[in-house]
């Protein structure tokens, strides 16, 4: 299982042969000007919530690519409607896809499109495949329905916002590391914007002080489990 930071909450995965774009936010990411949208591969698109800093490119990169959009309800009947591929799920449901099992879990958060239309309740989701479990928790904060997760599934990786003011801090996310039973985590969704700039030596000397490693890739970066 291949993972690359496209930047704020943009994150890309190769697995089974196949590739998952979660909450695509490019073009508009003054820090990700180097990357070309154009050129990334999706068969699936996932979206934790309708927030633009999370949206903005889905409807670009689905109409090239003829992904498959997966996420709650109403934000995946919303690009239905438009003409897209989709598939809707729900709060502790979950599907077996051709590249792995995904489940939709909990956030506490809030969720409406550009246009102001409702996106219905915010999630992130459990992936399992090639043997590897990833949380990415979407934007959150801190909430005990973490605890759930790991009753069902040992994850090799969580994926936690960080960048405080809309989701958790860096405190609260080592808490969650504790909820969720994983020491290895990739941060995201922080230094996009003024709101949620971060000091990085600091943020990785907490997490490895709490004997957890904090993963701050640069934009573009991979990692493989």
């Amino acid at each position: 299982m291949k993972i690359t930071f496209y930047g704020h909450a943009c994150i890309g995965i190769e697995v089974s042969g196949k590739h998952i774009l979660v909450d695509p936010f490019i073009t508009a990411n003054e820090k990700a000007t180097y990357i070309d949208v154009n050129e990334i591969k999706a068969d699936y698109i996932l979206l934790t919530h309708a927030h633009q800093d999370h949206t903005l490119d889905v409807e670009e990169i689905a109409k090239r690519t003829n992904a498959i959009i997966v996420s709650n309800y109403e934000t995946a009947v919303y690009y239905g409607n438009k003409g897209f591929q989709y598939h809707p799920m729900n709060h502790g449901g979950s599907w077996q896809f051709d590249f792995g099992k995904v489940k939709y879990v909990a956030a506490v958060h809030s969720s409406s499109f550009a246009d102001g239309t409702y996106g219905g309740n915010p999630g992130g989701f459990v992936i399992e495949g090639e043997h590897k479990n990833i949380y990415i928790s979407g934007d959150t904060a801190l909430t005990m329905d973490m605890k759930l997760i790991p009753m069902r599934t040992k994850l090799d990786l969580a994926i936690f916002p960080i960048g405080n003011n809309f989701t958790m801090d860096v405190e609260d996310a080592i808490i969650a590391a504790d909820f969720v039973d994983c020491d290895k985590i990739l941060g995201c969704h922080y230094d996009t914007f003024g709101f949620i700039v971060i000091n990085h030596d600091e943020a990785k000397k907490k997490f490895f002080d709490a004997g957890k490693d904090l993963m701050l890739l640069d934009i573009g970066e991979s990692i493989s489990l």
